[in-house]
């Protein structure tokens, strides 16, 4: 009989079935034995049958013992495995070409700083469980995401400066286009893989520039919504809005069609300095879990409600004006 810990294997009826001439030959009880924590509630605990195989019967009560015994590790065992979290959080940062190099130098930075702040570390273990999950990821058109951290588990400061160190380390992507839109839903499926059950799940979304790419933001930012997940946005607005992509009002736009969700906020970056701050200051309300200040949100009236599809007509104009018909 064979049990890997840890692994979606079970060999337990093929090598049970492969000695059953010699078990019946030997004509006396046999015993078999099981050791998995996962399968046996967790304590190290032993299951153990006794048949005599010397009756088709009793044989095929041991091989649907073993059967029903598999099968419930392989359901209960990587449900057991996973261990508490208080926070379980992608940080999406925007890469686009739109971002000059020293702005993404500056938004980088920032995290880095933030993760290796002491203010962030008594913040991550003073929550009930005492550590996060977080994973790090880049984002441009609809086909450019990119895991740069996977997900990593916070439990104190050793581990957070350990990601800060990784994090400073990675070489920064650059390239075209800007969907939101596919950079949450990217976003959304991580979930599926961090290893942990956490109380929250947060998306955390930079960028400068609104949707211009993919399907429509705000309808996956509500799909993402009523699955549970919240969105924090950090619009970075540090230029003039002279371009033809550029959009003055960027943070009424994160805050009518990106972020979404139980306690949702956004923190607009409009000076260089702010990028170590407004990222400090996000991730702690982030990870604490505390109703954000009233200040920080931009509630706006219905006659104010931003145009969502605002860059895909940006872009629709560009490409006219290029390619006239």
């Amino acid at each position: 009989m064979s049990w890997k810990t840890g692994q979606r294997t079970c060999n337990a009826v093929e090598n049970l079935t492969g000695s059953a001439d010699r078990l019946r030959w030997a004509g006396r009880a046999q015993s078999v034995t099981a050791r998995d924590s996962s399968a046996f509630g967790g304590q190290g605990a032993q299951a153990r049958v006794s048949a005599k195989l010397l009756s088709p019967v009793g044989w095929r009560a041991v091989t649907l013992w073993a059967s029903l015994t598999c099968a419930a590790w392989l359901v209960l065992g990587p449900v057991r495995a996973q261990s508490a979290a208080d926070l379980e959080l992608v940080i999406a940062v925007d890469v686009s070409l739109s971002m000059d190099l020293d702005e993404q130098r500056l938004q980088r930075d920032g995290y880095v700083a933030a993760f290796r702040d002491p203010e962030v570390h008594k913040a991550i273990t003073s929550g009930p469980n005492g550590r996060v999950a977080v994973t790090y990821v880049e984002w441009a058109g609809p086909l450019t995401q990119q895991v740069i951290l996977p997900w990593t588990t916070i439990d104190g400061a050793p581990a957070a400066r350990a990601f800060a160190d990784r994090l400073e380390a990675m070489p920064i992507s650059r390239a075209r286009m800007t969907s939101i839109s596919a950079a949450l839903q990217f976003s959304g499926h991580l979930f599926e893989s961090s290893g942990v059950r956490g109380i929250r799940r947060v998306i955390d979304v930079s960028g400068d520039g609104p949707n211009n790419a993919g399907v429509p933001v705000a309808g996956v930012r509500d799909e993402l919504v009523a699955q549970g997940f919240v969105i924090n946005g950090l619009p970075i607005m540090l230029k003039m809005a002279t371009g033809f992509f550029d959009l003055a009002d960027l943070d009424r736009y994160y805050s009518d069609c990106v972020i979404g969700g139980m306690g949702a906020f956004m923190i607009p970056i409009k000076e260089k300095s702010e990028f170590l701050t407004a990222t400090r200051r996000k991730l702690l309300l982030e990870i604490a879990g505390h109703e954000p200040p009233a200040e920080i949100i931009r509630v706006q009236s219905p006659e104010e409600a931003s145009d969502c599809l605002i860059g895909e007509r940006q872009w629709r104009r560009y490409m006219d004006g290029r390619f006239p018909n």
